[in-house]
């Protein structure tokens, strides 16, 4: 399980790292409304799981049945949102304290 662990990390930090890079830019061009779009950027690989699981359904796997697509698609709907709350969570709490660092480094003269 280390190895998984070491992954999980990984995603962690470059899901904070890339939506830091994405609200920089975003702060960038004076648009400050930045809270939905950091949780919206750290969550969309949530999004992304859950289109590959079409690719994983109808390409690779042998299910059939209303059953087992309801069960697979369901769960993994589930699965993929909890990926979706917590690294949106996690983008916008790395957001947060970047904004929070910046702008406490201003002077105001």
């Amino acid at each position: 399980y280390s190895i998984l662990f070491i992954v999980f990390i990984i995603l962690i930090i470059v899901t904070a790292f890339i939506t830091i890079a994405l609200t920089y830019f975003q702060l960038a061009v004076e648009d400050h409304r930045w809270w939905w779009r950091s949780m919206v950027c750290g969550g969309s690989t949530g999004v992304f799981i859950y289109g590959y699981c079409f690719y994983y359904f109808f390409a690779r796997s042998d299910m059939t049945g209303f059953m087992q697509t309801s069960f697979f698609f369901g769960y993994m709907l589930m699965i993929c949102y909890g990926f979706f709350l917590m690294l949106g969570t996690i983008g916008y709490r790395a957001s947060l304290a970047f904004v929070r660092h910046i702008y406490k480094a201003i002077k105001c003269e």
